[in-house]
């Protein structure tokens, strides 16, 4: 497979093919894509990061960071979206993470809705980012095809660009326990206590939001009072498991004098 050619956009007439993209892959009208050409030319001309992705002269995906905080150390990737399956979305991750290195970048940050799958296996195992911060409704009910009218909870993630790329999987720790299973398609509680904490994802969370809302809601509400709140109690996202479950690691108390 030709991997596709990448390049920095600033004329209008591409960001116009951009924010078409976008408005295809989100579902929504063209004139109500998840970024207009105007923001993204504002955001290249102020020396932000917008880059398409081509294969044979055809845009295949787009992406959209600007710089954040801390500055002059940290990029913030607020939109990437591009075909699936044929490798374009991790061309863009890596382009950007070149794009970064070169202007002395040490992260870059991102929000992805932790119920979708694809997305966390991603963001954790091949390209290697931690989540940081559990974002409830962060933008408010989303009405697009993806989101299905859910409450968009987030997690911010943050890419260490010195660190390999990607990292590989994740192995179990022993004593490692469930604090939320997938079970017969629902969300089942288990217990949080443990030292490694387990929280299951369902198959096709997209899918459920249209065959049963109720059952994508219940897993709205556990994933965000489960990992929420061990994110919150300061536990940290050491991996994700065979596709399919976050694996997080509780602080363990210091040592008695």
């Amino acid at each position: 497979m030709t991997a596709p050619t990448i390049r920095e956009l600033s004329r209008l007439a591409d960001l116009d093919a951009v924010s078409l993209l976008y408005a295809g892959i989100w579902g929504t009208e063209p004139g109500s894509s998840p970024l207009s050409a105007e923001v993204m030319r504002a955001l290249s001309h102020a020396g932000n990061y917008v880059a398409g992705a081509y294969e044979g002269g055809r845009l295949v995906g787009a992406s959209v960071a600007f710089f954040g905080e801390p500055v002059g150390a940290s990029l913030h990737s607020h939109i990437t979206g591009a075909v699936m399956g044929r490798g374009v979305g991790l061309a863009l991750k890596l382009h950007q993470r070149r794009w970064a290195m070169a202007r002395q970048l040490r992260r870059i940050t991102w929000t992805y809705d932790p119920l979708i799958r694809r997305n966390a296996y991603f963001n954790l195992v091949k390209l290697g980012a931690r989540p940081q911060e559990y974002l409830t409704s962060f933008y408010g009910a989303m009405d697009d095809v993806i989101n299905g009218g859910d409450e968009s909870d987030r997690v911010l993630a943050a890419w260490d660009l010195a660190a390999p790329c990607p990292p590989g999987t994740t192995e179990l720790p022993a004593g490692a326990v469930h604090g939320l299973r997938d079970h017969g398609g629902r969300p089942e509680p288990g217990t949080t206590d443990a030292e490694t904490v387990l929280i299951d994802l369902p198959d096709d969370i997209e899918a459920l939001r249209r065959t049963d809302p109720g059952a994508a809601r219940a897993w709205r509400f556990a994933v965000r009072e489960t990992l929420g709140g061990l994110l919150a109690e300061g536990a940290h996202v050491v991996g994700f498991h065979d596709r399919r479950r976050y694996v997080v690691q509780r602080p363990t108390a210091p040592a008695a004098a």
